[in-house]
């Protein structure tokens, strides 16, 4: 009897590590701040334990920057917070002009709850021609200035999921 659990977004796509681009490879990136022991690397490529988390309090920027125009369908963002109750807001944006200007894709908020939601995860559909920046702009807490932002998973594709 073949078997997957449906509850993990990602085994519903085949071949998944083949599927996203390798960042490492294909991108610089530019973050406003990090933690030295949750460093970016951790969010963007697979093998790491923990997510990224910033270095401070506030709202922070994560930009990823190709050194090719890439055509991007799929951004995959994960988010989790099990101590704290906070409403969090992110802005994906991309640009097609290496930064001077930007196109919203997504703005959107979550309510995490230390005894209810304390899981995010969003599969993004985009279909962009041409990218040559992504941001990820993340405001912990829109009511706590003081919340501190993390990042668990970001994924990018060139294939739109299944």
């Amino acid at each position: 009897m073949k078997k997957r659990v449906i509850g993990d977004i990602e085994t519903l796509i085949p071949g998944k590590e083949e599927t996203w681009l390798d960042l490492d490879a294909l991108a610089s990136v530019e973050i406003s701040s990090e933690n030295p022991d949750r460093p970016i690397e951790a969010a963007l490529m697979p093998g790491f334990n923990q997510g990224w988390q910033a270095g401070g309090p506030g709202e922070q920027i994560i930009r990823l920057l190709f050194a090719q125009a890439q055509n991007i369908r799929c951004v995959q963002l994960e988010f989790s917070e099990s101590a704290l109750a906070r409403t969090q807001e992110y802005v994906l944006r991309m640009s097609q002009d290496n930064g001077a200007s930007f196109r919203d894709m997504v703005r959107q908020q979550w309510n995490f709850s230390p005894t209810g939601a304390t899981m995010e995860s969003e599969m993004h559909v985009v279909d962009m021609p041409g990218v040559t920046t992504i941001e990820l702009t993340i405001t912990p807490d829109i009511g706590n200035p003081q919340a501190v932002a993390t990042l668990d998973k970001m994924r990018v594709s060139e294939l739109f999921p299944i």
